[in-house]
């Protein structure tokens, strides 16, 4: 149980990260929300978690490009919550064009969100792990991380450098009650990627499960998605004790896309 612990959750108004929020919050930890979105819906949503499982939760739209808006961010979770044991790296964008095509303003955003922030975060938040000896550092990285797709170079540079970035952190509080770990999903059902499915079935004149089938035939052999709360649940696990020995791995959850 993660009673008494507080977890960052980046990107978490939405999606993976929402659904790792929730099950922190329904495990015992206080939670600090980030993301974009409508003010009235982020409240709504931060008045519902912290009523349904009895915890504090904060909110903070800082933006992942922005260092002084990481810097507000870490400055109001510890003001609010008093500490931050839990980082879990979650926020990220995506864009998809050839390398001779790929805007470079776009490539920046990628490296800065996917990569960069979660530097920037584990920077400001090690020594108050280290000097409680324990945290957990969880990053979201992607089947990217390991293997590549075509006109995805920005994510995949990214995915690949925030594994390289989870080994040498590990390596670094090997000895300590620290761990930083990775997640590696494969296709998750978010509303970002059901945007993909409708927009596959309008094209191609596809029913929706149709639609469906193919976008996961390209890759994810279990031919399912994985959910939020699926990722939510191992992000749980890799908080416990159970896996304090768990140090700089990245776990596919990609329904079997890496054994190809």
């Amino acid at each position: 149980m993660l009673n008494g612990k507080t977890a960052v959750v980046t990107g978490s108004t939405s999606g993976i990260g929402l659904g790792i929020a929730r099950a922190l919050a329904a495990d015992g930890a206080d939670i600090l929300l980030n993301g974009f979105g409508d003010a009235a819906e982020i409240e709504a949503l931060r008045r519902q978690l912290s009523s349904e499982y009895g915890c504090q939760v904060a909110y903070c739209g800082a933006d992942m490009t922005k260092a002084a808006d990481i810097e507000r961010m870490i400055e109001t979770a510890n003001r609010e919550l008093g500490k931050i044991d839990i980082v879990v790296n979650n926020a990220g964008i995506q864009h998809t064009a050839p390398v001779q095509e790929f805007p470079v303003d776009r490539w920046d955003a990628v490296i800065a969100i996917n990569l960069t922030a979660p530097f920037l975060i584990t920077r400001a938040v090690l020594g108050q792990m280290l000097g409680r000896d324990w945290g957990r550092i969880i990053n979201i990285a992607s089947v990217h991380g390991q293997v590549a797709s075509v006109d995805k170079s920005a994510y995949v540079a990214s995915k690949h450098g925030i594994m390289g970035f989870t080994k040498a952190v590990a390596l670094e509080t090997a000895t300590t009650g620290v761990t930083c770990n990775a997640i590696c999903p494969g296709w998750v059902l978010t509303p970002l990627v059901q945007k993909q499915i409708d927009a596959l079935a309008e094209r191609e004149g596809l029913s929706n499960e149709d639609a469906s089938v193919k976008l996961l035939g390209e890759k994810q052999p279990s031919q399912s998605f994985t959910s939020p709360e699926q990722l939510g649940a191992l992000a749980v696990y890799l908080c416990s004790d159970a896996a304090c020995n768990v140090r700089g791995v990245g776990l596919p959850v990609d329904g079997g896309w890496l054994a190809q």
